[in-house]
C-alpha cells in the first residue's frame, strides 16, 4: 500500500501508519502529513463551501475519499488533529448527500462558523 498516492487512494484502502522515518514521500510529505492536513482543513466551513463549489462534492472518487478518511475518528489518529470537534463534525456531515449540496449555501457557511464561535466561547467557560 505504500505505493499509493492520495488520489488512489479508495474506501477499501487501510490508512497510513502514523508518522515514521521510512515512510515513502510525496512532494516532500508522507502520506500521513498529506492526509492530517486535508482532514484539518475540513474543520474551514468556507473551505467546504471551496470544495462544492468546484464540483468535487459530487464526484464519486472524491466522497469514496471522504468515506475512507473517517480512519480519523479513531485511535491513534484523532490523537494528532488540532481541531478534532469541527473536523470530525464536518467529515461526518459530508457523508451525507444533502450537506454536500447545501454547503454551496452561504447562509450554512454563515452558521456553521458562527456555531463554532459559539462552542470556542462555550468550552472556554467551562
Amino acid at each position: 500500500m505504500a505505493t499509493d498516492t492520495p488520489q488512489d487512494v479508495s474506501m477499501e484502502s487501510s490508512p497510513p501508519a502514523p508518522p515514521a522515518n521510512n515512510e515513502p514521500m510525496y512532494g516532500g510529505y508522507s502520506r500521513f502529513e498529506i492526509e492530517l492536513e486535508f482532514v484539518q482543513s475540513l474543520a474551514n466551513p468556507f473551505y467546504l463551501n471551496h470544495l462544492a463549489s468546484q464540483k468535487l462534492l459530487t464526484q464519486p472518487s472524491f466522497v469514496a475519499y471522504l468515506a475512507y478518511l473517517q480512519y480519523w475518528a479513531k485511535p491513534p489518529y484523532l490523537k494528532y488533529l488540532i481541531y478534532p470537534g469541527p473536523t470530525l463534525k464536518h467529515l461526518e456531515l459530508l457523508q451525507q448527500e444533502r450537506f454536500r449540496q447545501d454547503i454551496m449555501s452561504p447562509d450554512l457557511v454563515q452558521k456553521l462558523v458562527e456555531d463554532e464561535m459559539k462552542a470556542a466561547v462555550q468550552w472556554h467557560r467551562e
